[in-house]
């Protein structure tokens, strides 16, 4: 008995060690997770109850007594909740211009009426169209007319509604209606509230829009696309039924007796903040809403809400660590959050600062190609976006790949002899290619009503003939570990001295020098350069700019990277550059360049002697007159 006991334990601990180096039981309870989700989507499929309002309306009629929606001046009962979500379906139907199948432009700041009218329109088989609001004029008008709607909903503070007052002579030209929520309110609220019926939804298909969005618009004009319902499904079912990879799962939550709360400040129609935010509302959890995100605000609307999670995009965690300590830093109910785009530099200090169990890092866009889950409780695979054990390695192999990418033209390098794409190594990485199916329908639909940007997304013959692949336009690197890290945005990586310079590794460095709040890196182009010279804007503390080293920061540089990765120009930002969702916006800066003509108050500085000195000193309408006669050689 006792060799039989030896052998046991012996076994039982060679399977912990290669559970351990294999990830095997994280991909099996994933997998196992999915199976499960995928059987409760086909049974709503043959029961026609694939619109998300039934999982919502489910949660409502279960605990219509608890709270669904928390918000600062006043919240929302599941039932209150569920009736107001109705009252906004009976009034768009009243409106006339609103049928199933159709989009709602949707011109809104983040409120519970956002996410309730959201739910009005699945509620009659319909959808918004989700517009950011910070943009004006051509953007906007551009935005609406892919939408396609008669109506837009407009709601939120003075300065919004002005941006869209601005349009409205076009926009009724067009046929189209703006009506403000603040002017409807009375017939919003005289509606009835009673279930619309499920005639309504009876043409709601796996494809049918969860939403429609739009992607950041930053090479470009905004392009739309589809989140389709069945998306959206997969993404409240693998919530719920894999939900053990962040937190305990809901089950167990409510046999502890605590719910989940969703702390949930990031923009509702951007992808992140808008389908995390309504995922709680089909999977039966508190949806914790603020207009914005505020670092002055967040963790007193976190302890007030007593949230345990909550939802970041890009510097969101870096502005939040930039704000002076405090004794009530590690107060709080949270024990994990959801994000993407959290910077190397910034994701321990923010994990140790504020005592949080378990960073839930994501990685994918708006076309939704290549998600990549990475929930770190520890620090093997903090600043990954995404891990994948043995199987998973093995499963993805041949789908997830990464090639070569030429950076002066953005193009795939291809063999001379052959034509086909040059395979890099995972641990090398590089932009990552995704194989696409040859008889079912791509997992990406395409850009809405925008077929030629559709199929610059697709290359074919890559391997071989026949053969058709995805490109992601993100660099991505995978170690033998199995954790995946972002490398580069495609033409962000440039090229400089013979050499490429990954902007998002210098970037990395200089924010982890004392003082560098955030760094903005990326190629200037100069007369007479090959190549492009790196260029960083960097924000600096308040208390360190008076007394800023900047010696310090170039010898810093200097010990972390490369020669020809330190930047050779810095901007010293008085304000921020950042995208209305807090992610880096370098299109202004690259604009501007060298510019001291263009630098609106930021001061500008250089690598003295021509590049190759020892200190950042001014750089003035001098050297910059030089540079562009070609009197001064990097």
């Amino acid at each position: 008995m006792a060799t039989i006991a030896a052998g046991i334990a012996a076994t039982a601990a060679g399977l912990t060690y290669l559970d351990g180096k294999y990830h095997i039981r994280q991909d099996v309870k994933m997998m196992r997770a999915r199976s499960k989700g995928a059987k409760m989507f086909q049974k709503a499929l043959q029961e026609h109850r694939i619109s998300p309002y039934y999982f919502f309306e489910k949660h409502a009629q279960a605990h219509p007594n608890s709270e669904c929606i928390w918000w600062r001046s006043g919240s929302y009962t599941w039932g209150a909740a569920y009736a107001r979500a109705n009252q906004f379906a009976h009034f768009f139907l009243s409106a006339g211009v609103v049928a199933p199948g159709d989009l709602v432009a949707f011109f809104m700041g983040n409120s519970p009426d956002f996410a309730l009218a959201w739910m009005g329109l699945w509620a009659i088989g319909a959808a918004p169209a989700l517009i950011n609001h910070n943009l004006t004029k051509q953007a906007l008008l551009h935005c609406l007319d892919i939408a396609g709607s008669k109506i837009v909903l407009a709601d939120g503070p003075g300065e919004l509604l002005e941006r869209l007052d601005a349009v409205q002579e076009d926009l009724g030209a067009a046929g189209v209606r703006i009506i403000k929520v603040a002017d409807v309110r009375t017939q919003i609220e005289a509606s009835p509230a009673t279930r619309p019926p499920d005639e309504l939804r009876a043409g709601v298909t796996p494809n049918s829009p969860f939403g429609l969005f739009y992607t950041s618009g930053t090479t470009g004009l905004p392009k739309a696309c589809i989140v389709p319902a069945v998306a959206g499904f997969t993404h409240g079912v693998s919530r719920e039924c894999g939900f053990a990879y962040v937190t305990p799962t809901t089950a167990e939550n409510a046999r502890l007796g605590r719910a989940e709360r969703y702390y949930d400040c990031m923009p509702l129609y951007h992808g992140t903040g808008g389908i995390s935010g309504m995922t709680q509302l089909i999977t039966g959890q508190t949806l914790c809403l603020a207009p914005k995100f505020s670092v002055s605000r967040f963790w007193d609307d976190v302890r007030a809400s007593r949230a345990t999670w909550f939802v970041y995009v890009g510097e969101t965690l870096r502005y939040l660590l930039a704000a002076p300590p405090s004794p009530l830093d590690k107060e709080h109910s949270v024990r994990a959050i959801y994000g993407n785009g959290l910077r190397p530099d910034v994701w321990v200090p923010f994990r140790e600062r504020f005592g949080i169990e378990t960073i839930h890092e994501f990685f994918n866009s708006t076309e939704g190609i290549m998600p990549l889950d990475n929930p770190a409780r520890g620090d093997f695979r903090a600043h990954s976006v995404g891990h994948h054990g043995l199987i998973s390695r093995w499963r993805f192999h041949n789908v997830f790949i990464p090639v070569a990418i030429d950076p002066e033209t953005g193009d795939i390098v291809r063999d001379a002899k052959t034509g086909f794409a040059k395979r890099v190594p995972y641990e090398v990485g590089g932009e990552i290619l995704v194989k696409q199916p040859p008889t079912i329908t791509p997992a990406f639909p395409g850009y809405y009503k925008n077929e030629e940007a559709t199929a610059k997304k697709y290359v074919y013959d890559v391997f071989k003939k026949g053969d058709c692949y995805y490109r992601t336009g993100d660099a991505l690197r995978r170690d033998a570990d199995g954790r995946w890290f972002f490398l580069d945005r495609l033409g962000d990586t440039f090229r400089w001295k013979g050499e490429n310079v990954s902007t998002a590794e210098v970037s990395e460095v200089l924010g982890r020098y004392p003082g560098v709040s955030e760094a903005t890196v990326y190629g200037i182009s100069l007369p007479g350069h090959d190549g492009k010279a790196g260029m960083a804007a960097v924000y600096i503390n308040s208390e360190a700019s008076a007394s800023f080293d900047y010696g310090g920061l170039l010898k810093h540089a200097r010990a972390y990277l490369p020669r020809y990765a330190v930047p050779i120009f810095l901007r010293q930002l008085s304000e921020r550059s950042a995208t209305h969702n807090n992610k880096q916006d370098k299109v202004p800066l690259k604009k501007s360049g060298i510019d001291p003509a263009q630098m609106n108050g930021d001061l500008l500085f250089w690598i003295s002697d021509n590049g190759k000195g020892d200190e950042y000193v001014p750089f003035t309408s001098r050297e910059f007159d030089s540079l562009q006669a070609g009197r001064a050689k990097l």
